[in-house]
């Protein structure tokens, strides 16, 4: 069985339902914040902390701080995001009565899953992100801060 492409999906999705927030950019406001809100505390969390956090000069156990720190920060930030990334999934995703548009807009559709499902509604599927997002959020700084350094030390 052959799926459509990429493009042939979108170009799809722009002819049936169009480019505005009801067709190619449905959830556009819940993605935006997933992001916005996740890098905010991944990158603030990481950079403050590890200012805090005592450098150490055995190269093993410095690389266990700055591993520590960023899984740490994937870890916090998964936490903070994850509403959001719910409300994008449930604005994007099928619709509960097909034909009607139950979740519209990343604030409603958050609030109307707080208030027909509870508060932890708001964090289903936390635990899977966490363990996507908390050592792949180690990797990406580890890989970052040693490629800067190396950078700096050969080119500047």
């Amino acid at each position: 069985m052959q799926t459509d492409s990429t493009f042939a999906q979108a170009r799809r999705i722009a002819r049936t339902e169009g480019l505005g927030l009801r067709g190619l950019n449905k959830g556009l406001s819940a993605t935006l914040g997933r992001h916005g809100v996740f890098n905010m505390v991944y990158f603030g969390f990481y950079f403050n902390v590890k200012g805090l956090v005592p450098e150490i000069q055995d190269p093993m156990l410095e690389f266990l701080r700055k591993f520590g720190i960023g899984l740490a920060s994937g870890t916090f930030a998964s936490i903070i995001n994850i509403p959001f990334d719910v409300a994008k999934s449930r604005i994007q995703g099928p619709q509960p009565v097909p034909g009607e548009i139950k979740y519209r807009g990343c604030w409603k559709t958050m609030s109307t899953v707080y208030s027909e499902e509870g508060f932890l509604a708001l964090y289903k599927g936390l635990l899977p992100k966490i363990m996507r997002l908390g050592p792949g959020g180690a990797v990406m700084l580890l890989v970052y801060e040693y490629s800067y350094a190396w950078l700096q030390k050969h080119w500047w």
